[in-house]
This record gives C-alpha cells, sequence and structure tokens, in this order.
C-alpha cells in the first residue's frame, strides 16, 4: 500500500495518528433579542437595530426584550424569565386611566393637600354627581360661573371632549370625568399649548424614575380666546391634542424647531431663557409633578408586581420597565398641571422632531436597561444553583430544633441577623452598581427619583409613606412591614456597622476573649492590595464580583503564608544573639506589601455609638498618616515599627526605646533568672539595634507585587487608591467583614 512513498513520509507518520479530520464547533456569540410583533411603529424597529439586537420570530416568547403598544395581561408578566424585558408594569393603570387618576389622587389630596395643588380639580361620574350639583350651585349662589371640561373616562386621543359652561345640564348617567377647565394658560404667539414629557421607569422595587430633557411642544391651531358661549364648539382653539389638530387646515407641518403646530421642549427653554424665564425652576417643577405622582401609583405597581413575580427576592433586576407619557400645561405663572398620562404614547413620526425627539426617547431607555448578551446563561446558572440548594436543603441558617437552650436560641437570632444584613448588604451594593451604569449610559435622561437633595428624598419618602397607608390599609401586611423596614433605608456603611456589631456580638456569646478595640492600619492587611485587580474595570464591575475575586486572592496569600511558616522558622536567640530573619526576607518580597499610608485629618471619632472591631479596617479613615505595624519574627517576641511616611519613603525608622522594651518583655522572660538587671538591658539593646537594622532591610526591600505590572505602575495604583479611598474603603471592609470569619481574621492580623 505505501509503495512508492519515501522514507520520510513514513517515518514522519505516527501509528495513533488519525486522518480523519474532527470538525471544529465555532462558539455561537450571544445575541441579544427582541420581540417587536406588538408594535405598529417603525421607530422601535430602527432603534432596536441600532442597539445591534436580533428581531426574532412572532411568536417567539423567550426574547430578551418584549414591546408592546398595549397592555399586557399579568400572566404573561408572571411567565416571564429573570433575564427577560417587556415595556409595561401591572397596576401603571391606576394612573393612566382618567378616572383611576382622578379617584386615586383625591385620596391623597385628603391626606396631603399642599403637596397634590397640581391637578384640577375632577368628579367621576355617576358617583360623585351629586357632589358636583353641590359644586355648581354654590358657585351660582355667588354669582360665579365656570368652564368644565367633559372627557370619556377611559378616552384617548381627543374623542368625546367638549366644553360646557352650564353643570346643570349634565346627566348623571354616563361614565364621564369632569374637570374645572383652565382658562388662564399660557401662551405662545397667541396659541395655547401643552407638553408630552417623556418618563421612563426602570423598576419599581425600589422606585427609579428618569426624565427625558426633551419632549414636543403641541399647539392649538386657532388663537386662544377665554371660553365663552360663542367659542366652546372650537375645539381647535381650546384643546392641545395633535389627533385632533391635525385636521385643521392651518395646523403648520415645519420642518424648522421654530416654527409650525409642533416644535420641541428644547427650543421652549430656550425660548424661555431669551424671554428671561427661570428653566431650573421649570424643569424643578416638572420633576416634582412627575415624582408625586408616581408616588401615587407606587403601592398599586408594586404589589401587582410582587403578585405577578411571587418568588423574586426584593431588589432584584425587574422584568418590566415603561416609558410614560405625561401631558402638562402650564398656567401664566408657569405651574404645571397634570391633565393625564399615557401608558402607551404615540412613537409615530409623521414630521422630523417627531422622529428625532423619539428616537433619542426609545435609543436612551435601552442603553439605560443594560440588556447584556450574558443575562440569559447567568440566569440559566442562577436557576441550577437554588434548585441544587432546595435539593440538598442547603440554607444560609440551620432551622432552630425544638427543646433548644437559651444559648443556641441566641446564637441563631444572631445568624439569623447577620443573613438579613448581608442580603441587604449585597441589594445596596447591587443598586450601587446600577447606578454606576446609569451615570454613564444615562444620554438625555436625567434621575428624578431617588433625587441627590437628601431634603427632597426626605420628603418623597414621606409622601410614599402615606401612599402605602392611603392606598394599603388592611392588606398587603408583608409588604407594609418590608416598606417599614429600618434597613430599606440603610445606606451601605450603616449596613456594615450593624455586621461588625453582630460580629462583637457573636464573640462574646461563643465564651471568646474580645480583642482589644483600637484603630488598625491598612498596611499590616495583606488583603488590603487584592481590589487592585478589578482597578482597571471598577466602574463596571459591581462590588460583589470585587468582593469575591478579593476573597479568592485572599486565601491563596493565607495558604502561601502557612507554608512559609512551615519550611522556615525564624530563630531569636538572647543568648548568642543570632537572627536568621534576613533569609525569610526574599520570602516576604514574593506576597508581602508596604502602602504608603494615606494622611487623614480627621480625627480619631470615639463617641460613636457602635464599637469598631479591631480587625475592621474601616476605622482607617479616622487615623492619622503615621500608623504602627506589628512584624512579628517569632512566636516569643513581637517587634513593633512605624512604617514610612507617604511622603518620604526614608531609610529611618522611628521607633522609641521604651516601647521596645515593652515589646520585648515576654521574651525576656526566658532568660536565667540569676542574671543581673543591668545585663539583661544591655542585652535587649543590642537586640534592639540588630532588629532594627535587620528590619530596615527587609521594609527597604519590600515593593507592591501586581501581576503583570512594573514597581512604577504598582505605585500609581496606590496612589489612586489613596485619593479613591472613600470608594475602596467599603470593598475592603466588606471583604474582611463578610468574606472572612473571626480565625481567619486573627490570622490575616497575626501576619
Amino acid at each position: 500500500d505505501n509503495h512508492g512513498t519515501t522514507a520520510l513520509t513514513l517515518s514522519s507518520k505516527l501509528p495513533y495518528q488519525s486522518t480523519i479530520k474532527r470538525k471544529v464547533r465555532k462558539k455561537k456569540n450571544g445575541v441579544i433579542t427582541a420581540n417587536v410583533a406588538g408594535t405598529k411603529y417603525e421607530i422601535v424597529r430602527v432603534v432596536i437595530r441600532e442597539m445591534g439586537f436580533v428581531t426574532t420570530r412572532d411568536e417567539d416568547e423567550t426574547a430578551n426584550l418584549i414591546w408592546s403598544d398595549s397592555a399586557v395581561q399579568q400572566e404573561k408578566i408572571a411567565e416571564l424569565r429573570n433575564y427577560q424585558r417587556i415595556n409595561h408594569f401591572p397596576g401603571m393603570g391606576e394612573i393612566c386611566r382618567k378616572d383611576f387618576l382622578a379617584r386615586n389622587m383625591t385620596k391623597m389630596i385628603k391626606s396631603q393637600p399642599q403637596e397634590y395643588s397640581f391637578i384640577p380639580r375632577t368628579w367621576i361620574f355617576p358617583s360623585e354627581y351629586t357632589q358636583f350639583q353641590n359644586y355648581v350651585k354654590e358657585l351660582k349662589k355667588k354669582r360665579r360661573q365656570k368652564t368644565f371640561i367633559v372627557k370619556p373616562a377611559n378616552g384617548a386621543m381627543g374623542h368625546g371632549i367638549s366644553l360646557i359652561r352650564n353643570g346643570e345640564k349634565l346627566q348623571a348617567q354616563d361614565h364621564l370625568i369632569v374637570q374645572e377647565y383652565l382658562d388662564k394658560p399660557f401662551l405662545m404667539e397667541g396659541y395655547k399649548f401643552d407638553l408630552r414629557v417623556y418618563i421612563l421607569v426602570t423598576s419599581c422595587d425600589p422606585l427609579k424614575v428618569f426624565l427625558y430633557h426633551d419632549g414636543l411642544v403641541r399647539m392649538g391651531t386657532e388663537k386662544y380666546h377665554p371660553p365663552c358661549d360663542s367659542n366652546l364648539s372650537q375645539l381647535y382653539m381650546h384643546l392641545t391634542n395633535y389627533s385632533v389638530n391635525k385636521h385643521n387646515e392651518r395646523f403648520e407641518r415645519d420642518e424648522t424647531e421654530d416654527k409650525g403646530s409642533k416644535r420641541s421642549i428644547k427650543w421652549f427653554t430656550e425660548f424661555l431663557e431669551t424671554n428671561n424665564l427661570d428653566v431650573s425652576k421649570f424643569w424643578s417643577d416638572i420633576s416634582e409633578l412627575v415624582v408625586k405622582t408616581l408616588i401615587v401609583a407606587e403601592p398599586h405597581v408594586l404589589h401587582a408586581y410582587r403578585m405577578c413575580r411571587p418568588g423574586q427576592a426584593p431588589g432584584s433586576d425587574s422584568v418590566c420597565f415603561e416609558v410614560l407619557g405625561f401631558d402638562i400645561l402650564l398656567d401664566r405663572k408657569l405651574k404645571p398641571w397634570l391633565l393625564e398620562i399615557n401608558r402607551a404614547p404615540s412613537f409615530g413620526t409623521d414630521q422630523k422632531i417627531d422622529y428625532d425627539v423619539k428616537k433619542g426617547v426609545l435609543l436612551n431607555a435601552l442603553k439605560l436597561l443594560n440588556i447584556r448578551k450574558s443575562d440569559k446563561r447567568r440566569n440559566l446558572a442562577q436557576q441550577k444553583a437554588e434548585a441544587q440548594k432546595r435539593l440538598y436543603g442547603q440554607g444560609p441558617v440551620k432551622k432552630l430544633l425544638p427543646g433548644s437552650s437559651e444559648w443556641e436560641k441566641q446564637r441563631h437570632t444572631l445568624e439569623r441577623r447577620k443573613e438579613e444584613l448581608k442580603e441587604r448588604l449585597a441589594q445596596v451594593r447591587k443598586q450601587i452598581s446600577k447606578e454606576e451604569h446609569e451615570n454613564r449610559h444615562m444620554g438625555n435622561y436625567r434621575r428624578i427619583y431617588p433625587p441627590d437633595d437628601k431634603t427632597l428624598l426626605e420628603k418623597y419618602e414621606s409622601l410614599l409613606a402615606t401612599a402605602f397607608q392611603t392606598f394599603l390599609a388592611g392588606r398587603a401586611a408583608s409588604l407594609q412591614r418590608e416598606m417599614n423596614n429600618p434597613l430599606k433605608r440603610m445606606k451601605e456603611e450603616d449596613i456594615l456597622d450593624l455586621l461588625e456589631q453582630c460580629e462583637i456580638d457573636d464573640e462574646k456569646l461563643m465564651g471568646k476573649c474580645t480583642r482589644q478595640r483600637q484603630p488598625k492600619p491598612l498596611c499590616s492587611m495583606p488583603e488590603s492590595a487584592q481590589p487592585l485587580r478589578k482597578l482597571k474595570n471598577y466602574n463596571s464591575d459591581s462590588s460583589c464580583d470585587s468582593s469575591s475575586s478579593m476573597s479568592e486572592t485572599g486565601e491563596e496569600t493565607e495558604k502561601e503564608d502557612h507554608n512559609e511558616k512551615k519550611e522556615k522558622k525564624v530563630s531569636y536567640d538572647l543568648g548568642e544573639n543570632k537572627y536568621k530573619s534576613l533569609e525569610r526576607s526574599g520570602k516576604l518580597n514574593e506576597h508581602s506589601s508596604n502602602i504608603k499610608s494615606p494622611s487623614y485629618s480627621s480625627p480619631t471619632s470615639s463617641t460613636s455609638p457602635i464599637r469598631r472591631s479591631v480587625s475592621c479596617p474601616r476605622s482607617i479613615s479616622t487615623m492619622q498618616s503615621q500608623a504602627v505595624e506589628q512584624c512579628p519574627f517569632s512566636a516569643k517576641a513581637s517587634l513593633q515599627t512605624q512604617p514610612p511616611s507617604s511622603v518620604n519613603r526614608s531609610h529611618s525608622l522611628n521607633r522609641s526605646p521604651s516601647s521596645a522594651r515593652v515589646s520585648q518583655t515576654p521574651s525576656l522572660g526566658t532568660v536565667n533568672a540569676s542574671g543581673s538587671e543591668s545585663l539583661l538591658q544591655q542585652k535587649a539593646k543590642e537586640q534592639e539595634v540588630a532588629l532594627t537594622k535587620e528590619t530596615l532591610l527587609i521594609i527597604n526591600d519590600m515593593r507592591m507585587k501586581f501581576p503583570g505590572k512594573t514597581d512604577e505602575e504598582s505605585e500609581l495604583i496606590i496612589e489612586d487608591i489613596m485619593d479613591n479611598w472613600k470608594y475602596h474603603k467599603t470593598k475592603v471592609a466588606s471583604y474582611w467583614l463578610v468574606k472572612l470569619d473571626s480565625v481567619k481574621q486573627r490570622k490575616v492580623s497575626d501576619i
């Protein structure tokens, strides 16, 4: 068979080599899929393609994004996977239907009349027909006459709207909404107008609201005159709906932004500036109106969402989001009045201004949602892990057996408390990570809830508590308890404080000797260098991921140091004065770090209600720039040194002889008691001088080691950590308190 084949070919052929070529499967890159079968607007498909999403078949229910023009059934939301997103919240109809909005606003006005004065007085027919007639009679007694606008309870696009001045003629049997007509609007070029403001709600647990800093100005097509009997039927004058005015022959379709019957809010704010009107107050008033309205909806939306997603943990990623269209009218004093809210605002693009504004609304909204290719894979892995936990009965806290002792009950309560704090800490960290992403991808949106202003946030939280009491009184008890939980309002540092206190209580309960609480320098803890691994991309990675990587590297360091202790033992002999510590310095150079300790001007706080652990690096912020570092050379003696200042890495080591003598006292006990006091002191001084020299050599040779970085680059990283210590402090503290138990903490402290 091999006739004619050269010897070289035969010798190069191995007997076990196969001539069959294996097919190498190329790993498919993940894609983000979108189901847009439920929308008629082409702009939605344009934005989907621009985002790089792949459109799926109409019947595909597993897409990452599902877009629908109309409200969706609650059953559909309940069936969604955690990685999916749909553009409607359950329960949002409580403010989007005119009659529901009026009913809920009336309840809030009764408890908070000063805060909810931005909606015209409203009556729902037929239930409030009698109250309306009584109001009309009072006006007649005072010889005053008002105009009322009548709307269908669940109407849209201006259908069925009319104006009346004689309220007595209205019939009670029709399902209508009757409002006082705002007859003194702010006019532009003599025309009445309203604003279409776009709002994005990304989550209801917790509530997150974004306002788009642009929108549409929709003008009437006839010059405005106050309502009278002769012009009540002229809807082109009194109504600003685009769906109504577009049928008027005077409707101007101009492509420039400063002309025509439809303009942008961006142009309108420039118009206000030109006329020396306060633009910042205009936006703050709009923001406050929007947030207060959504606070009314929040109890209904959150309750409905929890009913749809009963197994979903609080604070986890929301499967729902919503783009709302708020219709707002300005009066002569530029006070905004809420007209109605659209949960399915039109994304038609009849004009160029529609295309520009609405494309920005959708594009920036999808960027804020942060839909990732890995969401589906992560969700499946998480489901698998949870299934295994349920199968093997792995729980964070063991169940308390009947007949347990008082000590076991206390320990069980403490463990449950720690787990609750860790769970809340993870939620807070997740929210911080989301906020970091939102801050980078906000585009033309602005976060209006939660606001940055603490005073405003307290006011909103008070209104939110009132809304929950008003709308969920006597039901949703578990939701009410959760809202009243003080942990809900705690920040990361407060939760870490409580975790630290739990650690102290646990030590007392276990009968361990409580260590002396004092500030601990960062340079005495090897794990403080670990966050550097994530430093390059800390803005995009969550703090939970950072702390987990710190845990792995910290355990490796601990194992290396443990093995090193077995290999080499540093001897400390008082009689022969021999020191082998230099032999160890080579090993120390491999995994030890010498960090320039940052200087802090704040004094040490001694009035804190919660005591700080000796092992808690969060107390570093209260230290001065010069801190004491412990460098043990044997089990019998310890040497206390003071590392160089962060400004000057000199070869001097400030160390007082008195403190040295105190540190040597345990080892001096091993000397023969018959020796004289002066001889002992002389030997101690000699040992002190020798140890000081060797320690200086070790500290001089120590460097911060960073994988793939030079010493100079590592120095820059350390300086960046010191400059941004407020950011890194909580990560180091969380690793120390959450990832390490008390045994590991003591080991690291000894190192």
